[in-house]
């Protein structure tokens, strides 16, 4: 070839390069779907888990984002309606073609929109812990926190060691805080504590002056309530003017919110409350040896990119799941290799995965078999992990003092 057509030749290779760059940068972005309760009852629950889905969406396009693609968040407001988050999810998979979606939040939003996501075979790890979702022989629905039956096995298990003998155990009447209830009894049996009263009670519930008379009549040592916040700050409050002194009281959704504290004030001293996770594991000591970085891996740096990301917004364990459940299906999107609906599920099922929330691993039901409850105590206005043993650097103030003693 002669030195004018090496140049042409080398010329036209450079064009095409030009041309064909441009085409490989401007690939479609990975959409992913969700719906969340940004209004309605579960609000504020739902604009943390939103915050950890955003932060971690950030976090993997600054670092290329998956499969050589970004991603892209298409977000819904289901205003906290199961309906509502049905048709949403269907408009996700028809309309807006997502190519994954992460689960929205609770139970009964969750246990309607299933069946959607079921129908499309499209996977979704969720933010539900009730069992029976997952009982139900679908193939596509995974479970990222503990289930329901175990929150209060912390409680149980620290009024054992304790030597009390009688637990009364209330609840909301849905999903979740049902199995929170029928779990509690369970354990408490097992472990020799005798159940003298349970009670559900209606979902807005406000007034539980004739529960807490009937139940403090009894005197139990334990009392486990099933709650979310409006009633465990209501329930506390009557508590304290009913003059019902259990030695041990726990309440589970919402006693972790700095808001129970803020709202309640030192009435909030000595409850105990159940959660999956606590910001405050990133500052625990225990003679150095608290395996945080290996069961908990990237939470110290999750937990200061969210307060710079979001300064003064509130960090609740929904924040750090909805952060954990976007890890998990950018994770099984790259071991799948694709974004293939059955290879992302197959891959899911056989994570054995440590994020920033904590363990993952399910069962062929998309059970979760792996992640521990954690139990902690309002102690001077801070929450202090006094269960499981092996990350609670504080102990539990024992027995509760009365009410007029405090």
């Amino acid at each position: 070839m002669s030195k004018a057509g090496k140049v042409f030749a080398v010329a036209v290779l450079v064009a095409l390069a030009w041309a064909v760059a441009p085409v490989a940068e401007a690939q479609a972005p990975i959409r992913i779907g969700a719906s969340l309760s940004l209004t309605g009852t579960y609000a504020a629950i739902g604009q943390n888990q939103h915050r950890g889905y955003r932060l971690c969406i950030k976090q993997m396009n600054d670092k290329g984002g998956v499969l050589g693609r970004k991603l892209e968040l298409v977000l819904h407001d289901d205003s906290s309606d199961p309906a509502t988050a049905a048709r949403l999810y269907e408009k996700l998979m028809t309309q807006d073609k997502v190519d994954l979606v992460l689960g929205p939040y609770g139970s009964p939003i969750t246990e309607a929109v299933a069946n959607v996501t079921e129908k499309h075979k499209m996977p979704m790890v969720t933010h539900a812990a009730t069992t029976s979702i997952f009982k139900k022989g679908r193939k596509s629905i995974f479970m990222v926190y503990p289930p329901g039956e175990v929150y209060f096995e912390g409680l149980i298990e620290l009024a054992a060691k304790k030597g009390l003998k009688t637990v009364a155990i209330i609840n909301e009447d849905t999903l979740l805080p049902r199995a929170i209830s029928q779990g509690t009894m369970e354990q408490a049996k097992k472990k020799g504590l005798q159940p003298v009263f349970t009670e559900a009670y209606p979902q807005g519930t406000a007034d539980f002056s004739s529960i807490l008379r009937r139940l403090g009549a009894l005197n139990p040592d334990v009392l486990a309530a099933g709650t979310y916040f409006e009633d465990a700050v209501a329930i506390t409050r009557q508590m304290k003017d009913l003059g019902v002194n259990p030695r041990i009281y726990g309440v589970t959704i919402g006693g972790d919110l700095p808001k129970f504290y803020e709202t309640l004030g030192r009435t909030a001293e000595f409850v105990y409350g159940a959660t999956p996770w606590l910001p405050e594991l990133v500052t625990l000591r225990a003679g150095g040896l608290i395996p945080i970085a290996r069961q908990y891996p990237g939470a110290r740096e999750f937990v200061e990119s969210y307060r710079r990301e979001f300064p003064g917004a509130d960090l609740s364990y929904q924040s750090a799941a909805g952060y954990a459940i976007c890890q998990i299906l950018v994770e099984a999107s790259k071991r799948a290799g694709s974004l293939d609906s059955a290879k992302i599920r197959d891959a899911i099922l056989r994570m054995d995965l440590n994020t920033v929330f904590g363990a993952f691993k399910v069962d062929q039901d998309g059970f979760q078999i792996a992640h521990k409850m954690l139990l902690f105590q309002w102690q001077d206005g801070q929450k202090v992990i006094v269960w499981p043993e092996e990350l609670a650097p504080g102990k539990p103030r024992f027995p509760t003092p009365l009410w007029s003693q405090r």
